[in-house]
């Protein structure tokens, strides 16, 4: 067990030492958190201004008329740290994953209304509460004004309030909610942002207009609470990456406290002591493990539960098996670093469901159980479906993981000079593409020397897909896919299901298709590029480099 270098506060103390003892049960996060703070606070220009510490739980439990627990008091504590040399805070950003029923916004709300006081000592300390509807973005707020109507004959003395605003009137500091539709909120004087269920948020537009005027105020900090969800490769999941390398040490420059509870492995949901790990108030709500407990029996008998109960009581997603690709997990796990493969043997697959809308180009490499991929897109800005994309596709544009087409369609010579490009690197053996799809590309690909004539193209029908499922699903449970940082492609595994082949017709086969979670916003392309490209995956040998044999492409 590591032990402290010295006492910083009691609240940090106390919980430190517990986590570090295992008196109270934890996940790996929290641990490498208590690491993380004991490093940032024992700098030598950082003070603890215990006095303020001290009045803001005495003055949250008389007003609120709570008793906060640990955790509460260790972040409590946390955010009164700050540096002696420059007087900012020591941690502007706190980023808190508890499962639902924890008290997140129990614990924000008296947290709020403090920061607004002359206790606090910052006037014009505006808050700012977000979330995507209006309910949520209200939950916090509403907390808050019940509090001063119940404590109104001493209270009106320092707020005014109406549903809408509450004003510090020493301070003249404000308390707000809003919606995510934040056109008109540009350049706030904000002296604290509290983001409710990030998970919901596809994008960081609503993000990106309340932080434009952030930092203006001495002492500024986020909060950004939340459960997980279903939102994959959304705000959510960056901030859980950003947050595993500040723990780690691979971020050092951030004033970010991530205290991320959460299981540490899909077994650990199964086992009641562990629950304990994403549910940090557990032990002191009764009324909540009892809850958990129902829900857990219940899913046994109704596995459309199961998915909620991993995702929002044990704060690990998990979607059904029975339709889902592969878990979140193993999608995430493609996102290492490619090798050069300049020289390696290839297969290409392309696929599109119309050429006026979207389409992917995947190349498909072997090596032993590796599979690399690299796969690039095309976004018609012409497509009905294009309002409907929750996706940052301006900027995968950007990063060149797709080339937007401001055209009437996706002109087939398009993929064709991108496959002719990469005919100038690797050694492409064959391609692969849906059997309806063929007549659209069929001229671009012949001059590349591509044809059915040649048998180096293969028109994929349902059954070669049956094949290749159990091929990919095996890939991707070991891990074995290595893409690079490759969103849309990560996006679009994500918006696939499994289908029973034959389930249409009154037929159970035990064998299984690929198809579209929904139909509009959640396009497969990418991903279905690169079933076509495995369906022809044994053209590949060993992978070994065959650069020499490479086709020479003239104009």
């Amino acid at each position: 067990m590591r032990m402290r270098r010295c006492d910083y506060h009691p609240y940090i103390d106390k919980y430190m030492d517990a986590v570090r003892s295992g008196s109270i049960i934890v996940g790996e996060d929290i641990r490498l958190a208590m690491d993380y703070v004991e490093d940032k606070l024992s700098h030598p220009d950082v003070f603890i201004d215990t006095a303020k510490i001290d009045k803001a739980v005495e003055l949250m439990e008389r007003y609120f008329e709570i008793t906060l627990f640990d955790w509460e008091l260790f972040i409590t504590a946390c955010i009164h740290c700050f540096y002696n040399s420059n007087d900012t805070v020591v941690f502007d950003t706190f980023f808190i994953v508890e499962a639902r029923g924890n008290g997140k916004n129990g614990f924000i709300s008296p947290i709020a209304w403090y920061l607004t006081t002359h206790y606090h000592g910052i006037k014009g300390y505006n808050i700012d509460i977000v979330a995507n509807a209006e309910d949520q973005a209200k939950t916090s707020f509403l907390d808050i004004y019940e509090i001063l109507e119940a404590t109104w004959a001493k209270s009106k003395k320092f707020f005014y309030k109406t549903k809408e605003i509450i004003v510090n009137l020493r301070t003249k500091s404000y308390i707000k909610f809003n919606t995510s539709n934040a056109k008109t909120k540009d350049s706030k004087r904000t002296g604290c942002l509290i983001f409710d269920e990030v998970h919901q948020y596809e994008n960081y537009d609503s993000i990106k207009v309340f932080t434009s005027g952030f930092g203006k105020r001495k002492h500024s900090r986020a909060f950004y609470i939340t459960t997980n969800g279903n939102v994959r490769d959304g705000v959510f999941d960056d901030m859980l990456a950003i947050s595993a390398d500040v723990l780690k040490g691979i971020i050092t420059d951030l004033g970010w406290l991530p205290l991320i509870y959460r299981i540490d492995k899909e077994e650990d949901a199964l086992d009641p002591r562990m629950w304990h790990k994403a549910n940090p108030s557990l032990r002191y709500l009764p009324a909540l493990q009892k809850e958990i407990q129902k829900q857990f029996i219940e899913m046994k008998y109704t596995p459309a539960l199961e998915e909620e109960f991993y995702t929002k009581r044990m704060n690990w997603p998990k979607q059904n098996r029975a339709i889902i690709v592969t878990e979140w997990n193993n999608i995430a796990a493609t996102n290492k670093p490619l090798p050069d493969l300049t020289g390696c043997s290839a297969t290409v697959g392309i696929d599109y469901a119309r050429i006026t809308d979207f389409a992917s180009v995947n190349i498909h490499f072997r090596e032993g159980d590796n599979r690399y991929d690299i796969n690039h897109s095309w976004l018609c800005l012409k497509s009905a479906d294009l309002s409907r994309l929750k996706i940052p596709w301006e900027q995968w544009g950007a990063d060149n993981h797709l080339t937007i087409v401001d055209d009437v369609e996706i002109n087939p010579n398009l993929l064709s000079e991108y496959i002719a490009e990469q005919m100038t690197k690797y050694n492409i053996v064959k391609l692969a593409l849906d059997n309806f799809r063929y007549a659209l590309v069929a001229k671009s690909l012949e001059a590349l020397g591509f044809s059915s004539d040649r048998k180096n193209i293969k028109l994929v029908r349902p059954s070669d897909i049956i094949k290749v499922v159990p091929v990919i699903e095996s890939c991707f449970a070991r891990q074995y896919f290595i893409w690079g940082d490759n969103p849309p492609l990560r996006w679009a595994v994500n918006n696939t299901k499994l289908i029973k082949s034959g389930y249409k017709a009154g037929n159970d086969t035990g064998n299984y298709v690929y198809g579209k979670i929904e139909g509009k916003s959640r396009k497969t392309d990418p991903f279905m590029a690169l079933v076509a490209s495995m369906i022809i995956e044994d053209e590949l040998g060993t992978g070994e480099s065959a650069f020499d044999d490479l086709p020479v492409i003239t104009g």
